[in-house]
């Protein structure tokens, strides 16, 4: 696979190339919306049976977290589960794919800067993450009531969050050759910090050592500033939660363009 870090690092002191980014945004969109069912609903419905399996399991004892109906306070987080892990999927597989089956060229010979690339990939998975969000909570509307509390909050936390999955999904496409690679990272690291992540639990029910643990999980703080958004309730302050995930996206967005500009894994 050809592509000199010359001619990248060509391409990224040019004016941005408006023609070239929006077609790279329009393929990363169009390539999801074209099999909706398995990029779009099936999320729906998994979501839907998580909820659907914690509603039967607690039958008429819907406990409450500090006050809220479990289901109401399970809803957000089954939510942002849904749109980070489509969010992530969406940059990743697009990546790997791409490298495996040979074709990344097309990508990378257009006069396309690091920068350009990267906000293509990331728009896709970003867009596909709120897509995804927005169809969970239409669903799961029907079953429990959903309100917004805070839409800066809300919307922030959203975009943030998706954001952040889709850099790291950019992260774990560029560094996978094969699919095995991708699937440790999704079982070792992504699937684990969403699941220790407050999304079924409050924080404020774990041990000590491990809610002090938990604070250092990103993932935490955008399930947490998410369900605020939603609910108006936050385990951590609202402050630290969006804090943290900006500065984590700014962070992987330093990594991902590093290895874009160096064409880390994509050049012969």
């Amino acid at each position: 696979m050809s592509c000199p870090v010359s001619s990248l690092s060509a391409r990224s002191i040019r004016g941005v190339n408006k023609i070239g980014l929006f077609t790279l945004i329009r393929k990363e969109i169009g390539r999801f919306l074209n099999v909706y069912m398995q990029t779009l609903l099936a999320p729906v419905i998994t979501t839907i049976l998580f909820f659907m399996v914690f509603a039967l399991a607690l039958g008429h004892e819907n406990e409450a977290v500090d006050g809220v109906p479990y289901l109401e306070f399970l809803a957000p987080g089954l939510v942002m589960m849904a749109m980070v892990q489509n969010a992530f999927a969406n940059t990743s597989s697009s990546i790997l794919i791409s490298k495996v089956q040979g074709n990344i060229v097309d990508v990378l010979m257009p006069p396309l800067s690091p920068l350009e690339l990267l906000v293509g990939y990331t728009v896709g998975g970003v867009v596909r993450g709120l897509l995804v969000g927005g169809l969970c909570l239409a669903a799961l509307s029907f079953f429990v009531p959903l309100a917004v509390h805070s839409w800066p909050v809300f919307l922030a936390a959203s975009v943030l969050s998706t954001l952040m999955l889709s850099l790291i999904g950019v992260a774990g496409g560029l560094w996978s050759e094969k699919f095995d690679h991708m699937a440790t990272i999704t079982n070792f690291i992504v699937t684990p910090l969403a699941f220790l992540s407050g999304t079924f639990y409050s924080i404020h029910r774990l041990p000590e050592i491990w809610r002090d643990i938990a604070v250092f999980n990103p993932f935490f703080h955008m399930i947490d500033s998410f369900r605020y958004g939603m609910i108006g309730h936050i385990d951590a302050g609202l402050a630290t939660g969006l804090g943290s995930l900006i500065i984590a996206n700014i962070l992987l967005s330093i990594l991902c363009y590093r290895m874009l500009y160096t064409g880390y894994k994509i050049r012969a």
